[in-house]
């Protein structure tokens, strides 16, 4: 008699697992190589009829696998079954060449093996191994399936007969049973029983109470079967098979087994799909494990070896954008900081005051950190002498008077990053000193308006600008509106970096609040860009001096959202300079360090002196007096300030402490030398 052939599951894997494999690696698994449970699906036998000969083509014993691989299946295609598998992942595509393979698939084999002799349990007769190798920043993936199956000694062989349809067997009445019962409910294996023109379906746990008996020729033993091809069943009757003949040795030396193929009732005179055929083996060693085989071959050179899946040409470029962004930032949480909070970082909607070079820089480094909202606001065009400094613009952008910044800024953002959320605003900010005529009030109160609509949007605020008083107003929106505002400010060789300290929390208790960019000064900010020579318009700084200031404020920034008490962050104390220097004193460290109040850096020395200053309660900036008089007041405290000199002294007492100054210096008696 001939021996039985097997049709070989073959593999199909959507683009969807290999998406989700790639989010699993980076988020979840990690460096993490342990196996893992996945699950794929397949259904009865599939063909299609081809068209000039009229002759059905069998299409793959396939085992689909989909982007809900990685967790229970809840539901499952109609006709179709769930298989379990073991999947294991490598961190590098040389351990994956190297990886000892066959015991890790004699492993599965011996939990197959197990689960028939220990158990007598059908549900891992369909077990599969994975081995894969996934190259994230190629968007590669290479894998190897292995479907187990022990090897029957001697051979099962089908009768003279041989496979013929189902129909020949079974009456339509019966194959009709068969069908309602798996539609109901699908089986990957079960026992049919006949009595008249009724097949009983039952499941493979009944097997002891129907093999107890003489096996009758009334039962048949059936499963679902993925193949297609008239001669060749599918790869899960083998073990079925090897089921049967080590619990019961005795009574199935002969096998009636129906291979079911039919996923609905034939129409148009079609005959029935499924197949049916008697099968006999011969006696082997009693509870001896028999071999197993089953590595997937590669469908091109029809040898044992892995394939590849390369998913770059075919992912929208967008998406491939997107995903590589964030990789280095999530590769941070395997080893380094695996409590690092991206998401935290990623949805800070940051705005930026100022698109010169300070802003260029700290937008390049927000989304180096993931940021995805950024809005740039600025008043001035592109000029010939920006590009070389001013990483977000190029030659073209000057020509024909210069693009407005902001607008031209965010359209480069856009053009490195399409998955940024990126908005410029040509907008004017009322400065201290700068009176504003009548005619351009009305536009100055929208621009304010716009101003404070922008600080409502956004969680963090740069000050980038070139002048002082251009900052104030900024200032005040930020304490009044309590956001983080972080200030950054150049000289020739030196800068500064700060923090803006915010008001009070209600629950806090000795609370001490850190000073702003004013806090330091006994004048209101004036005006220090009228008459000025060329060298004093212009930023005349060290070229790398501007990019050092940039991404430390970034830095800072994302320091001070890690840290549990976020904006009111307390700075570590004078004498620590390192993390090290407090590691026993958490309360000052974020998981990525120190979060320190002011950075000031001086490029001449090559050194950087964290500072701690507290605010001053007659600061012009963000005083109780000056935040209580925007909040009544709105825009026409702004215009009073921007028109009246000494208006801010007045509020703040400024002006008071200036009198009694002057008067004190007048009451000291100075020697004069004859």
């Amino acid at each position: 008699m001939p021996v039985v052939q097997f049709a070989p599951f073959s593999s199909l894997v959507q683009p969807g697992f290999w998406h989700e494999l790639t989010r699993l690696k980076i988020d979840v698994l990690r460096l993490s190589d342990e196996s893992l449970t996945v699950s794929g699906t397949y259904s009865v036998g599939r063909s299609i009829r081809d068209r000039e000969t009229g002759q059905d083509v069998a299409l793959g014993c396939n085992l689909v696998l989909g982007a809900a691989a990685f967790e229970q299946p809840s539901q499952v295609p109609p006709m179709s079954v769930a298989m379990r598998g073991v999947f294991k992942n490598y961190n590098t595509v040389e351990e994956f060449k190297a990886a000892d393979k066959a015991t890790t698939f004699n492993s599965v084999a011996n939990d197959i093996w197990h689960s028939i002799v220990e158990n007598r349990d059908t549900s891992k007769l369909t077990q599969f191994l994975l081995l894969t190798f996934a190259d994230l920043k190629k968007y590669q993936y290479y894998y190897w399936f292995a479907f187990p199956a022990f090897v029957a000694k001697p051979a099962w062989e089908i009768s003279t007969e041989g496979w013929r349809a189902a129909d020949h067997e079974l009456n339509a009445s019966q194959l009709i049973s068969i069908l309602e019962s798996l539609s109901a409910q699908t089986k990957p294996f079960f026992l049919v029983n006949l009595t008249g023109d009724v097949a009983e379906v039952h499941s493979m746990e009944r097997a002891d109470t129907y093999f107890a008996s003489d096996a009758p020729d009334s039962i048949i033993v059936g499963f679902l079967d993925p193949s297609a091809s008239p001669d060749n069943p599918g790869w899960p009757l083998r073990n079925l098979l090897t089921y049967l003949q080590t619990l019961y040795p005795s009574k199935v030396s002969s096998v009636r087994v129906l291979c079911w193929r039919d996923g609905e009732l034939p129409v148009g005179g079609r005959p029935w799909k499924s197949r049916f055929g008697i099968v006999t083996g011969g006696a082997r060693q009693q509870n001896a494990k028999p071999t197993a085989v089953g590595w997937e071959r590669h469908p091109a050179t029809n040898k044992l070896a892995a394939r590849m899946a390369d998913l770059a040409p075919m992912m929208d470029p967008s998406r491939l954008a997107d995903q590589a962004v964030d990789l280095n930032l999530k590769l941070m949480r395997w080893r380094i900081i695996p409590s690092l909070d991206l998401e935290k970082v990623a949805s800070t909607r940051c705005l930026l005051l100022g698109a010169g070079t300070l802003g260029c820089y700290v937008a390049r480094t927000l989304m180096g950190w993931g940021v995805r909202t950024i809005t740039l606001v600025d008043s001035s065009r592109v000029s010939f002498s920006n590009p070389v400094r001013q990483p977000l613009f190029d030659f073209e952008d000057c020509l024909n008077g210069g693009k407005p910044k902001a607008a031209c800024a965010a359209e480069h953002l856009k053009k490195i990053f399409p998955g940024i959320n990126a908005t410029g605003y040509n907008l004017l900010i009322p400065m201290p000193g700068h009176p504003i005529p009548v005619s351009s009030t009305e536009q100055t109160q929208k621009d304010v308006a716009l101003l404070e609509k922008l600080f409502d949007q956004h969680d963090a605020v740069f000050l980038l600008m070139d002048s002082r008083e251009s900052r104030w107003l900024p200032t005040v929106l930020g304490a009044a509106k309590n956001k983080i505002v972080l200030n950054a400010a150049l000289g020739f060789d030196t800068y500064l970096v700060m923090r803006h300290g915010a008001r009070a929390p209600v629950s806090a208790s000795n609370f001490q609040r850190l000073g702003c960019y004013y806090c330091n000064d006994i004048v209101a900010p004036a005006d220090s860009l009228t008459d000025r020579t060329l060298d004093q318009m212009c930023t005349v700084t060290r070229p790398g001096l501007a990019p050092i200031a940039a991404s430390t404020a970034v830095e800072l920034m994302v320091s001070l959202l890690q840290h549990p008490d976020g904006i009111h962050a307390p700075p570590p104390p004078p004498q620590s300079t390192t993390a090290n220097d407090v590691a026993s004193e958490s309360a000052y460290n974020s998981v990525l360090g120190l979060v320190p109040h002011q950075l000031r850096g001086f490029l001449a020395q090559f050194r950087t002196l964290p500072v701690t200053g507290a605010a001053f309660d007659g600061c012009t900036g963000c005083s109780e007096a000056v935040i209580h008089v925007y909040e009544k007041e709105g825009f026409a405290m702004v215009l009073r300030a921007c028109n009246e000199t000494g208006y801010l002294e007045a509020i703040t007492g400024l002006d008071k402490l200036h009198m009694e100054g002057d008067a004190a210096l007048e009451s000291v008696d100075w020697e004069e030398d004859e």
